[in-house]
């Protein structure tokens, strides 16, 4: 098991965002989170990544505790997340965005070798690496994120809203890029609302309600189930 979370609270001032969340991620899977908007998903990923506080409840990676580490240092223990909306550094170069991603590292043949992966997932970030990031499509600014995310050399990548606002063609070779990166043995966890499309993807999905796990199953299954074709694929 790569990645376990057990028990996990989040308050956010006097609100509770998470209440005893408990799930697993194991090597290699790509699992996806479901829910509506404000289910607590993006919240999730954050206090995954350190980025938001957990105040009870425990986070571990190959059995090593996450939850008390600040977020660089988990960085440096294997995890990545390219954030919802990209948020990529519009003033600075595509190849200046993608060496960010590499901050925690000081091996220089690690950031040439991690480079030449990004560019391989995403030949178009080459074709671009002098240009400004902010002058990019808002698919481009997507890979650039995700390549951003790669430069880490992450065991674990967290994706958070990949297709928002992306043309279908886009969307659709986002996904395939993901797969890709899945494949060579990058352990994924997804939040996507075009839940028909991370369930088609994904091999184990979560499904989450007011901070709360309230169905876990194989994607195949939850794409099959009902109440989650009523919820969240439009009937079926």
């Amino acid at each position: 098991m790569r990645l376990r979370i057990e028990n996990l609270q989040v308050k956010y001032g006097n609100v509770q965002v998470l209440n005893g969340l408990n799930l697993h991620v194991d090597q290699g899977e790509i699992v996806t989170i479901l829910g509506a908007n404000g289910a607590g998903k993006s919240t999730t990923l954050m206090t995954i990544s350190g980025l938001v506080k957990a105040s009870g409840g425990g986070i571990f990676l190959d059995n090593q505790p996450l939850h008390k580490l600040e977020a660089h240092h988990i960085v440096q223990r294997g995890l990545a997340q390219v954030p919802e909306g990209r948020r990529v550094f519009s003033t600075l170069t595509v190849l200046e965005n993608l060496h960010l991603g590499a901050y925690s590292t000081t091996d220089k043949d690690r950031i040439a070798q991690n480079l030449e992966k990004a560019y391989a997932m995403f030949p178009i970030l080459y074709d671009r690496r002098s240009q400004l990031a902010g002058t990019l499509s808002g698919g481009e600014q997507q890979m650039l994120a995700i390549g951003r995310g790669l430069m880490a050399n992450p065991k674990i990548l967290l994706l958070d809203e990949p297709s928002l606002g992306l043309a279908p063609i886009l969307v659709k070779s986002i996904f395939s890029t993901i797969r890709k990166i899945n494949e060579t043995g990058v352990t994924i966890v997804l939040v996507e609302q075009n839940a028909r499309l991370a369930l088609k993807l994904a091999h184990r999905g979560y499904v989450l309600e007011l901070g709360k796990i309230v169905l876990e199953d194989s994607a195949r299954a939850l794409l099959a189930n009902p109440e989650v074709q009523n919820a969240y694929l439009g009937g079926g």
